[in-house]
């Protein structure tokens, strides 16, 4: 119903930048939300950051001042931009979004397959 694909992992070293992207497809009727989460190995997945509108952002304290999200309502497009990488940021980055598809009277929660950050020490 509503597909969502991230894109812009890859390996960089402590201290680099490296942008996400998330692109929505689907049926959907609108996407109230979306937000980053992210698992490293081992490890329970934790939320990073949320978006409604353009200037509605909400981030954790661990990436507070070096992550940046941002949202293209008219392209349904999610970025993330991520600077100064600490091997501590080093996990799978799912990109999830709350939205209303089709007829459905509820919004649910759907979610991206991931793309893998890695940063080096």
């Amino acid at each position: 119903q509503v597909h969502l694909v991230e894109s812009g992992g890859g390996l960089v070293q402590a201290g680099g930048s490296l942008r996400l992207s998330c692109a929505a497809s689907g049926s959907f009727v609108s996407i109230a939300s979306m937000a980053w989460h992210r698992q490293a190995p081992g490890k329970q997945r934790e939320w990073v950051t949320a978006i409604t509108s353009p200037t509605t952002t909400a981030y954790a304290d661990s990436v507070k001042g070096r992550f940046t999200v941002s949202r293209d309502m008219d392209k349904n497009t999610m970025d993330l931009q991520m600077t100064n990488l600490r091997p501590e940021d080093t996990a799978v980055y799912y990109c999830a979004a709350l939205a209303t598809v089709g007829d459905e009277l509820n919004e649910s929660d759907y979610w991206g397959q991931g793309t893998q950050v890695t940063v080096s020490s």
